[in-house]
């Protein structure tokens, strides 16, 4: 078999000149068969041929193909026909007509579509035929019959929707089955059209898909036709408004059309400015009513739901990109229009509750709306101020003063935190507001504070646990801290302390020491180094003790008395007036001792003893035994008295102890008008007379063996209470002349209003105008500063 291959000559034009390159076919362009081996095996022709076809290629054929004979692997004698294949001689042509009968059978099948009848032709001969003209460039009048076949379809529809008498529920039904019939019909026709879709759509820019051609004809004829939108439109607004009043309506009916509006892109022009207009005026007319008839916890509750209702209209049937207006008109019309009204209505009395889940309501929606969190705020404020100053102003509730305010910022806390979200905005107006108020009563606020801690810090007070105490005090230090007047909560809280360590009442040392830490640290190492040096005395003071009973025991004296004696700094301690009474022998010669022990170790000091302070513990002999009763150093006196006289008269009593009358009424009261009644009075009753006679009651029982009677000396009096606030208001004239004098020598040269402006700066407590300008009046008087002789108004610092 020879093996010849066809070589094809290809023209390549470069410059002036042209030259033929030629390629081998090898195996494609052509194919040769030998006429004497049609009866061979075709696996052994393709073999051969494959052979013969890579042989006739050459290393140095330079592209050429040759024709090699291949005498050796077919038979001798054999000859070879070449086959060659030619392209036509003429261009095929197309039946005539075929242009106007092909578009007959696509207009037949979108007919046939468009009446929702049987197609008489396959989809793929169809799509066959639309291919075939696209590719015999009639895809443009092609387009064009379509648009005009579908127009004129759309046209007719229009006449059924223009009867005046039609109901709306039936025109909107008519119209949702329309639309969707139309858009059936249109993604039917795009299949049949879809090589006509994406090639000459493609190609051309300027012209809509099928789909938008469909689209757009419908919006057009149908949705922009002025009675046909206005009756649709109408008709959307009426189902929404019977849906919002609680009538049963048909949601999937709204949800076509609504979506109908949005494909044909005049949902925003046509439908939600009016739909936005009439909600404005629904919620603007519900909220005035609703306002006059609900109280604000109901008012909130629907305001709550209907904002629930329209975020699931969003969701069912209305636009995304209607929600911002939608939800923002409602907010406008039942929250931003009411906000002063249903504060000023409601707040209160949620706040007094405290309502928390309403008030957690309030707070969500007040945050929705501009402006809302400052009004929030700001009535927020102003309640805790008026129910504050009520609490604080009425003197009535002093003794409830403190619980009351703890109870009240505990309450204001929980509701900041659980309700509003701890906003930062709500904690410094809780702060603000108690400051403001907890300081419109000068004094007395601070003075309560420091009793209250006393209270707490008792040893009776079995109410907490250290934890619990703790936390209380924590508490406590929050009130302090709105206090200007913090000198006053020192001297009292100073005097009640002192009471506590000299008396032992006090419920724990670390209690006393954790509260002591906590003013420490609040205002200074200063403020409290006068409450350290206290604690500091009592530790020596018991050293001090020790080293004197060791004393004893090596001398062997003071046989029969144990006497405790507590050194007191007179700089740290409260100040007491000295009280001159008449004591025991045995008392007095103890009291001796101890001086001259203490001198002895501690030269050039000078002990002041305090009587008001002392407290005895006496053993008494009753019918029905001993008993052990702790007393305080008068009543042991009077007691003492009865050791030598079985009857005593007041004025016997009076002359004997020294003691001074009003105290000596306060102690034979505590003696034999009080529970534990060890002495007995004649005539009885509640008051002490100069005539009463007073007598041991040895009948006395309890069944306690040591009896605390109590001590009505340590109760404060009203001269006590008016002598401490006079050392207070001495100690703050001392500060504002220090405080002066201070920033004068700084400044050497300052005007009035400069240096009351620097003082107010510098003060730590409230202090008004004129009571500077009286201090300034007595350091020019005592040659500290005097005034500039040529301005009034200008001091000058006097070295």
């Amino acid at each position: 078999m020879s093996g010849l291959a066809k070589t094809s000559g290809l023209v390549e034009e470069g410059g002036n000149q042209s030259r033929k390159r030629s390629f081998s076919s090898a195996s494609t362009e052509t194919k040769e068969y030998s006429s004497t081996q049609t009866k061979k095996n075709k696996s052994e022709m393709s073999a051969n041929e494959k052979k013969s076809n890579f042989s006739v290629l050459s290393p140095n054929s330079n592209g050429t193909v040759k024709t090699v004979s291949s005498s050796s692997m077919s038979k001798p004698g054999a000859t070879t026909k070449k086959l060659v294949i030619k392209n036509f001689k003429s261009k095929p042509n197309l039946p005539e007509n075929y242009q106007e009968t092909t578009w007959s059978k696509l207009k037949e099948a979108v007919i046939a579509i468009q009446t929702s009848k049987a197609i008489a032709y396959s989809l793929e001969e169809l799509y066959q035929a639309v291919e075939n003209m696209c590719s015999h460039k009639m895809a443009s009048q092609l387009y064009v019959n379509l648009t005009n076949l579908v127009e004129a379809h759309v046209k007719s529809n229009i006449e059924q929707f223009l009867s005046e008498s039609m109901d709306r529920q039936v025109f909107l039904k008519r119209i949702d089955d329309c639309w969707r019939a139309h858009c059936r019909q249109m993604i039917m026709i795009r299949s049949i059209f879809l090589y006509l879709d994406r090639t000459y759509v493609l190609q051309n820019p300027s012209i809509h898909s099928i789909w938008d051609m469909g689209l757009d004809l419908f919006r057009h004829h149908i949705a922009m036709n002025t009675l046909i939108q206005t009756r649709t439109v109408d008709g959307l607004l009426l189902l929404i408004e019977r849906e919002r009043g609680g009538d049963a309506v048909d949601i999937s009916l709204l949800k076509s059309l609504l979506r109908m509006l949005s494909d044909l892109q005049i949902y925003q022009d046509a439908f939600e400015q009016k739909f936005l207009l009439a909600t404005e005026r629904l919620y603007a007319a519900e909220g005035q009513r609703l306002m006059r008839e609900l109280a604000v916890p109901q008012y909130l509750a629907h305001v709550e739901k209907r904002l629930r209702e329209e975020n699931e209209r969003l969701l069912h049937y209305l636009d995304p990109c209607t929600k911002w207006q939608l939800i923002h008109t409602i907010e406008r019309q039942l929250l931003s229009e009411h906000l002063s009204g249903i504060l000023s209505k409601g707040l209160e009395s949620l706040m007094d509750g405290p309502r928390q889940q309403d008030l957690t309501t309030l707070y969500s929606l007040f945050s929705r709306v501009k402006d809302g969190l400052n009004e929030l705020c700001n009535h927020f404020n102003a309640y805790i101020k008026k129910k504050g100053r009520t609490i604080v102003i009425e003197p009535e509730r002093d003794k409830t003063m403190v619980a009351e305010l703890l109870e009240f910022k505990e309450q204001l806390d929980n509701v900041v935190t659980s309700c509003f979200q701890r906003n930062d905005r709500f904690l410094y107006s809780i702060r603000e507001a108690f400051e403001h108020f907890i300081n419109q009563r000068q004094n007395k606020p601070a003075e309560l504070i420091a009793k209250f801690v006393d209270l707490k810090l008792r040893a009776g007070n079995k109410e907490a646990t250290e934890e619990e105490l703790e936390r209380l005090l924590d508490k406590i230090m929050v009130l302090f801290r709105f206090i200007h007047g913090k000198d006053v909560f020192e001297a009292f809280y100073k005097k009640d302390l002192a009471k506590r360590l000299l008396v032992g009442k006090s419920a724990s040392v670390d209690a006393e020491k954790s509260m002591l830490s906590k003013l420490k640290q609040e205002c200074g190492g200063g403020f409290t180094c006068k409450l350290e040096g206290m604690f500091k005395d009592m530790e020596l003071s018991k050293d001090i003790n020790i080293t004197y009973k060791q004393h004893l025991a090596a001398t062997q004296e003071g046989a029969g008395l144990d006497l405790s004696v507590y050194i007191l700094t007179m700089g740290f301690w409260p100040t007491y007036p000295p009280v001159e009474v008449r004591l025991p022998a045995e008392l007095t010669r103890h009291q001796e001792h101890f001086a001259k022990f203490y001198l002895a170790k501690h030269s050039g000091r000078k002990l002041q003893w305090q009587a008001t302070l002392g407290h005895c513990v006496l053993r008494a002999h009753f019918a029905q035994g001993n008993k052990e009763l702790q007393v305080s150093l008068f009543q042991a006196l009077v007691l003492l008295l009865f050791n030598d006289g079985d009857n005593l008269s007041f004025e016997d009593i009076k002359t004997a102890t020294n003691i001074e009358e009003g105290e000596l009424r306060r102690t034979l009261q505590s003696l034999a008008c009080g529970k534990a009644r060890v002495v007995t009075k004649v005539p009885r009753g509640r008051d002490v007379q100069d005539k009463d006679q007073f007598s041991f009651n040895g009948d006395f029982t309890n069944k306690l063996f040591r009896i605390k009677i109590n001590q009505i000396q340590m109760k404060e009096t009203s001269e006590e209470q008016k002598a401490t606030e006079e050392r207070v208001f001495q100690d703050r004239q001392y500060q504002i002349d220090a405080a002066i004098v201070r920033v004068m020598k700084m400044r050497k040269t300052l005007s009035h209003n400069l240096l009351i402006s620097e003082l107010y700066n510098q003060l730590k407590f409230p202090v008004k105008p004129a009571d500077l300008k009286k201090r300034i009046e007595s350091l020019i008087d005592r040659d500290y500063m005097e005034r500039d002789k040529d301005n009034p108004n200008q001091y000058n610092y006097v070295a």
